[in-house]
């Protein structure tokens, strides 16, 4: 894999990992684009995709470091200070964590199926513009429903219902962060704080899958010639995630996620014009 390659899939994971588009989708889609071929082996698609997933950890780690901190300490006391009663925050610490386990486990199970049916470009054009149409009404919807709740009053039920949501971002052209704020805008957040929850909860889905995978690649080991644009990709990742994250609560607070709708609906058009006249 070039350097150059490297950087522009560092940079489109970081992007698309935090914004409402879909990485998964776009990180097919570019190099079908461009005719790439850089991964010549599944085990180099998997470990360059490992690293790609651990620089956006890195990213959304420090990002919402404080935030973060006052969730694991107070997590940590649930466990092991029992004497006293959980805090609301300790409660919700592991309610971050639980919405994780609907969308780790189906794609611990299906990960092979999710990998060989899915991911073509006519599916990931299909559901950029069904997705990003659903998450439009849904915060106009919130919107007239005046839904205005903070992040500091999740409840097990919506952590749960927004986790499951996350199941549909094994698709590709989903877009974990798309469905997750439609599911929390539809669960009575506003559009700040259904923004923040997506990317707490990013934390323990990208964390539990980012040592997942490190576990098989130190097992397999990283391939030959690999090292370089690995590194290269998680600081890519790192970087691009960290803007994407500060530009898209910027962006909410005053307006509305429109913007990435209508990027959605264009590119997923352009995917099917291509597509339909043969030009990739």
């Amino acid at each position: 894999m070039s350097i150059l390659h490297a950087i522009v899939l560092g940079i489109v994971q970081g992007l698309t990992e935090f914004l409402p588009i879909s990485s998964s989708g776009h990180l097919e889609i570019v190099p079908w684009l461009f005719g790439w071929n850089d991964y010549d082996t599944v085990a180099t698609a998997k470990a360059f995709d490992t690293a790609l997933h651990l620089g956006t950890l890195v990213a959304v780690l420090v990002y919402l470091r404080g935030e973060l901190s006052v969730y694991v300490r107070q997590g940590a006391q649930v466990i092991f200070n029992r004497r006293q009663p959980a805090s609301i925050v300790g409660r919700q610490a592991w309610f971050l964590v639980a919405s994780a386990i609907p969308a780790g486990v189906v794609g611990i199970i299906f990960e092979d199926a999710i990998t060989e049916r899915l991911g073509t470009p006519n599916l990931i054009a299909i559901s950029l513009i069904a997705f990003g149409l659903l998450l439009v009404w849904a915060d106009r919807r919130a919107s007239a429903m005046q839904n205005s709740q903070d992040t500091d009053q999740l409840k097990l039920r919506d952590a749960l219902i927004i986790g499951a949501a996350q199941v549909l971002a094994l698709n590709p052209g989903t877009s974990r962060s798309g469905i997750t704020i439609t599911a929390a805008r539809l669960s009575g957040f506003s559009r700040d704080a259904a923004a923040r929850l997506s990317f707490l909860m990013s934390v323990p889905i990208i964390g539990g899958a980012v040592i997942f995978k490190l576990v098989q690649l130190v097992r397999d080991g990283i391939p030959e010639g690999l090292l370089v644009p690995m590194l290269v990709g998680i600081i890519a990742a790192g970087l691009s995630g960290w803007l994407a994250m500060w530009s898209m609560i910027r962006l909410v607070r005053t307006k509305s996620f429109t913007p990435y709708v209508l990027y959605r609906v264009a590119f997923g058009a352009a995917i099917l014009i291509i597509v339909a006249n043969n030009w990739r």
